[in-house]
């Protein structure tokens, strides 16, 4: 399946973003902002996934 430029535009900022998010999380174990981390990384995973099902919904391109 062959996807258009805007959708690896799209991926690449969210899988930035959950890189960020956990990495937070892993150098700061134990603490309550690594838990907001994981669980922020987690919730962005689920925004991209959304994110990403919107765009082949209405991308001719991907589509």
């Amino acid at each position: 399946m062959k996807n258009c430029h805007r959708f690896a535009t799209i991926k690449a900022g969210f899988e930035q973003d959950i890189r960020f998010l956990r990495g937070h999380s892993e150098r700061h174990q134990g603490s309550t902002s690594a838990k907001t981390s994981a669980k922020n990384a987690f919730s962005v995973k689920r925004n991209m996934a959304r994110a990403l099902n919107r765009h082949l919904d209405r991308c001719p391109e991907c589509g």
